[in-house]
Protein backbone atom coordinates (compact mmCIF):
# COMPACT_ATOMS: atom_id res chain seq x y z
CA UNK A 1 0.00 0.00 0.00
CA UNK A 2 1.40 3.55 -0.97
CA UNK A 3 -0.47 7.34 -0.32
CA UNK A 4 -0.59 7.51 -3.99
CA UNK A 5 -2.80 4.41 -4.10
CA UNK A 6 -4.96 5.46 -1.05
CA UNK A 7 -5.20 8.93 -2.34
CA UNK A 8 -6.59 7.87 -5.42
CA UNK A 9 -9.47 5.74 -3.60
CA UNK A 10 -10.74 7.76 -1.69
CA UNK A 11 -10.77 10.43 -4.30
CA UNK A 12 -12.36 7.19 -6.29
CA UNK A 13 -14.76 6.90 -3.30
CA UNK A 14 -15.94 10.89 -3.31
CA UNK A 15 -16.79 10.89 -6.99
CA UNK A 16 -18.91 7.59 -7.06
CA UNK A 17 -20.52 9.37 -3.91
CA UNK A 18 -21.35 12.58 -6.37
CA UNK A 19 -22.30 10.26 -9.07
CA UNK A 20 -24.99 8.45 -6.84
CA UNK A 21 -26.43 12.01 -5.73
CA UNK A 22 -26.79 13.26 -9.01
CA UNK A 23 -28.93 9.83 -9.84
CA UNK A 24 -30.89 11.08 -6.83
CA UNK A 25 -31.14 14.17 -7.71
CA UNK A 26 -32.23 13.32 -11.04
CA UNK A 27 -35.55 11.54 -9.57
CA UNK A 28 -36.66 14.47 -7.96
CA UNK A 29 -39.44 16.69 -9.99
CA UNK A 30 -38.02 19.61 -10.50
CA UNK A 31 -41.97 20.76 -12.82
CA UNK A 32 -39.86 19.53 -15.68
CA UNK A 33 -40.77 16.04 -17.58
CA UNK A 34 -37.86 13.95 -17.40
CA UNK A 35 -37.53 9.78 -17.69
CA UNK A 36 -35.51 9.76 -14.61
CA UNK A 37 -38.72 10.65 -12.81
CA UNK A 38 -40.47 7.34 -13.68
CA UNK A 39 -37.42 4.83 -14.96
CA UNK A 40 -37.08 3.34 -10.92
CA UNK A 41 -40.49 2.60 -10.41
CA UNK A 42 -41.02 -1.01 -9.08
CA UNK A 43 -44.20 -2.17 -11.30
CA UNK A 44 -45.41 -6.01 -10.21
CA UNK A 45 -46.03 -7.41 -13.60
CA UNK A 46 -48.53 -10.26 -13.10
CA UNK A 47 -47.95 -11.57 -16.66
CA UNK A 48 -44.30 -12.23 -16.07
CA UNK A 49 -45.03 -12.98 -11.79
CA UNK A 50 -42.10 -10.49 -9.89
CA UNK A 51 -41.11 -6.60 -10.08
CA UNK A 52 -39.35 -5.38 -12.48
CA UNK A 53 -38.34 -1.56 -13.00
CA UNK A 54 -40.57 0.53 -15.52
CA UNK A 55 -37.08 0.84 -17.73
CA UNK A 56 -36.77 -2.77 -18.44
CA UNK A 57 -40.17 -2.74 -19.35
CA UNK A 58 -40.67 0.55 -21.36
CA UNK A 59 -39.66 3.01 -23.60
CA UNK A 60 -39.70 6.29 -21.82
CA UNK A 61 -39.83 10.03 -23.62
CA UNK A 62 -40.39 13.48 -23.14
CA UNK A 63 -41.99 14.59 -26.08
CA UNK A 64 -43.02 17.80 -24.44
CA UNK A 65 -41.61 19.69 -21.41
CA UNK A 66 -44.52 18.83 -19.34
CA UNK A 67 -45.38 15.13 -20.46
CA UNK A 68 -43.80 11.99 -20.71
CA UNK A 69 -45.48 9.12 -22.61
CA UNK A 70 -44.20 5.52 -21.65
CA UNK A 71 -44.83 2.96 -24.69
CA UNK A 72 -44.32 -0.76 -22.96
CA UNK A 73 -42.01 -3.42 -25.06
CA UNK A 74 -45.21 -5.62 -24.29
CA UNK A 75 -48.46 -3.89 -24.49
CA UNK A 76 -50.18 -6.71 -22.30
CA UNK A 77 -48.00 -5.12 -19.20
CA UNK A 78 -50.26 -1.65 -19.74
CA UNK A 79 -52.37 -1.84 -17.08
CA UNK A 80 -49.77 -2.92 -14.56
CA UNK A 81 -47.64 -0.27 -15.60
CA UNK A 82 -50.29 2.00 -15.11
CA UNK A 83 -51.21 0.69 -11.85
CA UNK A 84 -47.38 1.08 -10.21
CA UNK A 85 -47.50 3.98 -11.38
CA UNK A 86 -50.69 5.08 -9.37
CA UNK A 87 -49.14 3.41 -6.70
CA UNK A 88 -45.87 5.48 -6.57
CA UNK A 89 -47.50 8.29 -5.49
CA UNK A 90 -45.24 10.30 -7.60
CA UNK A 91 -48.05 13.00 -7.57
CA UNK A 92 -48.77 11.43 -11.45
CA UNK A 93 -52.00 10.50 -12.85
CA UNK A 94 -51.49 7.94 -15.89
CA UNK A 95 -53.88 8.44 -19.20
CA UNK A 96 -54.01 5.16 -20.65
CA UNK A 97 -54.13 4.95 -24.21
CA UNK A 98 -54.29 1.29 -24.98
CA UNK A 99 -50.64 0.75 -25.92
CA UNK A 100 -48.49 3.60 -24.34
CA UNK A 101 -49.55 5.63 -21.15
CA UNK A 102 -49.28 9.51 -21.40
CA UNK A 103 -48.25 11.02 -17.88
CA UNK A 104 -49.02 14.68 -17.78
CA UNK A 105 -46.64 16.64 -15.36
CA UNK A 106 -48.60 18.90 -13.21
CA UNK A 107 -46.73 22.25 -11.99
CA UNK A 108 -45.54 22.08 -8.63
CA UNK A 109 -47.12 23.95 -5.44
CA UNK A 110 -44.91 26.14 -3.71
CA UNK A 111 -45.33 23.72 -0.67
CA UNK A 112 -44.58 20.92 -2.69
CA UNK A 113 -41.51 22.67 -3.83
CA UNK A 114 -40.60 22.91 -0.17
CA UNK A 115 -40.85 19.03 0.66
CA UNK A 116 -38.61 18.87 -2.70
CA UNK A 117 -36.07 21.00 -1.39
CA UNK A 118 -36.25 19.27 2.08
CA UNK A 119 -35.71 15.84 -0.14
CA UNK A 120 -32.70 17.06 -1.92
CA UNK A 121 -31.25 18.38 1.21
CA UNK A 122 -31.59 15.40 2.49
CA UNK A 123 -29.88 13.18 -0.50
CA UNK A 124 -26.92 15.97 -0.28
CA UNK A 125 -26.38 15.76 3.72
CA UNK A 126 -26.35 11.91 3.34
CA UNK A 127 -23.50 11.91 0.51
CA UNK A 128 -21.61 14.16 2.75
CA UNK A 129 -21.98 11.78 5.47
CA UNK A 130 -20.62 9.02 2.88
CA UNK A 131 -17.52 11.77 1.46
CA UNK A 132 -16.48 12.03 5.77
CA UNK A 133 -16.53 8.32 5.92
CA UNK A 134 -14.06 8.58 2.63
CA UNK A 135 -11.70 10.94 4.21
CA UNK A 136 -12.00 8.93 7.99
CA UNK A 137 -11.06 5.71 5.84
CA UNK A 138 -7.47 7.65 4.40
CA UNK A 139 -7.00 9.46 7.49
CA UNK A 140 -6.79 5.67 9.06
CA UNK A 141 -4.77 4.44 6.11
CA UNK A 142 -2.27 7.16 7.05
CA UNK A 143 -2.01 6.25 10.29
CA UNK A 144 -1.90 2.68 9.32
CA UNK A 145 1.21 3.50 7.29
CA UNK A 146 2.71 5.40 9.41
CA UNK A 147 2.91 2.78 12.09
CA UNK A 148 3.95 0.32 9.15
CA UNK A 149 6.99 3.06 8.86
CA UNK A 150 5.88 3.42 4.92
CA UNK A 151 5.41 7.26 5.84
CA UNK A 152 7.06 9.32 8.52
CA UNK A 153 6.24 11.92 10.44
CA UNK A 154 5.95 14.82 7.95
CA UNK A 155 4.85 12.66 4.75
CA UNK A 156 1.90 11.58 6.97
CA UNK A 157 0.96 15.44 7.62
CA UNK A 158 1.28 15.92 3.80
CA UNK A 159 -0.81 13.07 3.07
CA UNK A 160 -4.03 14.22 5.51
CA UNK A 161 -3.84 17.84 4.33
CA UNK A 162 -3.85 16.22 0.98
CA UNK A 163 -7.07 14.01 1.95
CA UNK A 164 -8.75 16.89 3.44
CA UNK A 165 -7.88 18.84 0.57
CA UNK A 166 -9.84 16.12 -1.79
CA UNK A 167 -12.98 16.39 1.22
CA UNK A 168 -12.79 20.38 0.61
CA UNK A 169 -13.04 19.87 -2.96
CA UNK A 170 -15.75 17.44 -3.11
CA UNK A 171 -17.62 18.75 0.21
CA UNK A 172 -17.54 21.59 -2.07
CA UNK A 173 -19.03 20.17 -5.02
CA UNK A 174 -21.80 18.37 -3.05
CA UNK A 175 -22.81 21.94 -2.09
CA UNK A 176 -22.57 23.30 -5.17
CA UNK A 177 -24.91 20.82 -7.28
CA UNK A 178 -27.17 20.93 -4.23
CA UNK A 179 -27.46 24.62 -4.88
CA UNK A 180 -28.58 24.53 -8.59
CA UNK A 181 -30.66 21.39 -7.81
CA UNK A 182 -32.72 23.63 -5.51
CA UNK A 183 -33.21 26.56 -8.09
CA UNK A 184 -34.21 24.23 -10.30
CA UNK A 185 -36.64 23.21 -8.43
CA UNK A 186 -38.15 26.74 -6.72
CA UNK A 187 -38.29 28.18 -10.54
CA UNK A 188 -41.67 28.53 -11.56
Amino acid sequence: MDPDTVTLEVETAMEAALENMAKEFAGVRTGKASPALVENVEIEVKAYGSKMRLRELAVITTPEPRQIIVQPFDPSTVEDIDKGIREAQLGFNPVNEGKQLRLPVPDLTEERRKEMVKRVKGIAEDTKVRIRSCRKEGMDQGKKMKNEKILGEDAQRDFEAQIQEITDRYAKRADEETAAKEKDIMTV
